[in-house]
């Protein structure tokens, strides 16, 4: 159980700027999150909440780094790899089986984009048609124009197997690697708030969540998981984070398929 965190006086009004500036609804995450909110308060020497804000305001570097502080946009290509490989093996095979190539996926939390590109490859790999193209999601501007680019440090690719990575990227130099456009054209980046976001319905063969709840509270879990829900169409498929459970399951209509994987009733 999380304690209770007691910020000074004045946290609500420049919770209510924030959302203004930045569409953050700060109250949905966690209370370890808002620690962090003032953590960096006081690495930045803020005496109060209006120099805070108004360096947010001014400066868009400091609106990143308070982003990144906030729920960190960390990735690299099939991070848990094992995963990847049983979606490509196991999981995404069965559902061309059910519902053939035309799948429908999506990035919900698409970050600096390499999950949805790892996705966009293994489409490629198992012959999916496109489009339907590949849907990314993210809140953050300046994350979301780093995928759109498609250049990565090496070590984001540790995970890629080696024969991909002649297949697809390019090498820009010595340490850097751009995502070849038959594959970036499989994916489509936007810019978007899941919490205030109204998605679609029964639209989705496959949902990939993955290390996104985590940063929110528990309440605000549940609706996001409600709306996923009912986003996937029936004998859809959510696949969630390492280190992620979905225990109410059932009151969402959902069947476990194993470690990480949800399928819509």
């Amino acid at each position: 159980m999380e304690t209770q965190f007691s910020p000074m006086p004045g946290y609500d009004e420049f919770k209510n700027k924030v959302k203004s500036l930045m569409n953050i609804e700060l109250d949905a995450y966690k209370q370890q999150n808002h620690r962090r909110v003032h953590m960096l308060m006081q690495r930045w020497k803020c005496s109060n909440y209006d120099e805070y804000f108004e360096i947010l305001k001014k400066d868009p570097e400091k609106r990143k780094e308070f982003l990144d502080y906030l729920a960190i946009n960390v990735s690299e290509f099939f991070r848990n790899p094992s995963i990847w490989w049983h979606l490509r093996d196991k999981v995404l095979p069965e559902l061309i089986k059910e519902k053939g190539r035309r799948l429908k996926m999506w990035s919900a939390g698409s970050a600096t984009g390499e999950e949805a590109y790892s996705l966009a490859i293994l489409a490629e790999e198992l012959k999916l048609l496109c489009p339907p193209y590949i849907d990314a999601w993210d809140i953050d501007e300046e994350a979301t124009n780093i995928a759109l680019k498609g250049i990565y440090h090496q070590r984001q690719l540790a995970n890629v197997p080696p024969n991909w990575i002649d297949k697809y990227f390019v090498k820009i130099d010595e340490e850097h690697f751009k995502v070849k456009d038959t594959i970036r054209r499989r994916v489509q980046f936007k810019i978007m708030n899941l919490l205030n976001a109204t998605f679609p319905q029964n639209e989705y063969d496959l949902i990939l969540c993955r290390n996104v709840v985590i940063y929110f509270s528990a309440e605000t879990k549940k609706t996001l998981y409600q709306k996923f829900v009912k986003t996937l169409r029936p004998g859809g498929i959510m696949m969630v984070g390492a280190t992620e459970h979905i225990y109410d399951y059932r009151s969402l209509d959902l069947e476990p398929l194993g470690q990480f994987l949800y399928r819509r009733k």
